[in-house]
């Protein structure tokens, strides 16, 4: 197989990445530079240097991740391949995910994420030399444009058949990125693949984390991968996964429930997920929805004293708006820090998103409506 663009990665870079994603199963893992883990004694440092020198940033501290948060482990190469059900498979590095169906005439890859980047086909080649199935991946499905999923797709060569939305290829032909390479086959709202008598439907229902972003369904494995929307386990990335279209985002986990399945590829982090996982963060945000919605009647009379005087507009807003999150935040993050993971890293700017987009997208203006 003919490696793309993608220059061959270095040894100590794939060292680098083993070791992070190590490091996000294990809860207590030591900083990865210039860190030492608790209960271990440090380093010496460098002759010729200060420990001061030496010593990592003033980062902050962040409540422990639950246990039920972490994957399984990864293996010497950094990644680890597991059987979801039948010829359906799963990779992750501890931080992204990929699947893929083993048929008899191939492999469908869904997403290439840069991070596992070749380590995808050598875990397709794990699961083909064990299954006596040809190891060469012929289709590879974009579940949408970005390149943090998409940046290995060239390591495939050109001869792969490459899906995706419609939209996907117009922002990937807009992007000229060339490990990127646009797909050849697109649709607008379904597309049903076969290969080597495996299926897999893919549908789009609107924009939501992106403008392109889909839904890949594997109906005989009780499968649905679903990219940057649900994250079993965790707290959604920040800014409610910067997604595009936060009320779509959010109808979007519903659309996601009407499909009949038991296992959930999200795309991130280090496990699997459940169809419990995907209630608790449903309960998640509507908990942080009502808190922002209280929130969002805060007396603005201290922030326009302060910097009204000014003429300071932006410092006004800023001010205001962050006090709004953060009073709509900390109930939320009590709540739910040792139950999902990072509730105290993400939350407040998961609450300042959905504050904007209240404002927005919905009308909620508190205190800034219509002037009498």
């Amino acid at each position: 197989m003919n490696a793309g663009p993608i220059p061959s990665t270095a040894a100590n870079r794939r060292a680098f990445l083993r070791t992070a994603g190590a490091a996000l199963t294990v809860p207590a893992a030591a900083a990865l530079i210039g860190g030492v883990s608790a209960g271990t004694a440090g380093a010496a440092p460098v002759a010729g240097t200060s420990a001061e020198a030496t010593s990592p940033l003033d980062l902050p501290d962040f409540a422990p991740i639950p246990p039920a948060a972490s994957g399984p482990a990864l293996n010497a190469a950094g990644y680890h391949v597991g059987r979801i059900n039948g010829h359906l498979y799963w990779v992750t590095d501890g931080s992204y995910q990929s699947m893929f169906l083993s048929t008899k005439d191939g492999v469908v890859l869904v997403d290439a994420p840069p991070t596992i980047g070749h380590n995808l086909q050598r875990a397709i080649d794990d699961v083909t030399l064990a299954n006596g199935r040809p190891n060469r991946v012929t289709h590879l499905i974009y579940s949408h444009s970005h390149a943090d999923h998409a940046g290995a797709s060239s390591i495939f060569g050109k001869d792969v058949v490459r899906i995706g939305h419609s939209e996907c290829r117009r922002l990937l032909v807009r992007d000229a990125d060339p490990n990127r390479p646009a797909p050849r086959v697109t649709f607008d709202e379904r597309y049903t693949l076969h290969v080597g008598g495996e299926t897999l439907e893919l549908a789009y229902h609107g924009p939501n984390h992106s403008p392109d972003n889909i839904f890949i369904h594997a109906p005989a494995h009780g499968t649905l991968m679903l990219v940057d929307v649900l994250y079993p386990g965790w707290v959604p990335f920040k800014g409610l996964a910067v997604s595009q279209d936060i009320p779509d985002w959010l109808q979007s986990q519903h659309t996601a429930m009407d499909y009949p399945w038991q296992t959930l590829v999200g795309g991130h982090l280090g496990r699997l997920g459940t169809r419990a996982d995907a209630d608790l963060q449903l309960a998640y945000l509507a908990d942080l929805a009502a808190g922002v919605r209280g929130a969002m009647n805060l007396d603005p009379t201290p922030y326009f004293a302060k910097y009204g005087p000014a003429g300071n507009s932006w410092a006004v807003f800023r001010t205001y708006l962050d006090a709004v999150a953060k009073k709509a935040a900390d109930p939320v993050i009590a709540k739910y820090t040792g139950v999902l993971a990072a509730a105290d890293v993400f939350t407040q700017e998961n609450a300042a998103t959905l504050v904007e987009s209240f404002r927005i997208d919905s009308g909620i203006l508190g205190p800034f409506s219509t002037h009498p």
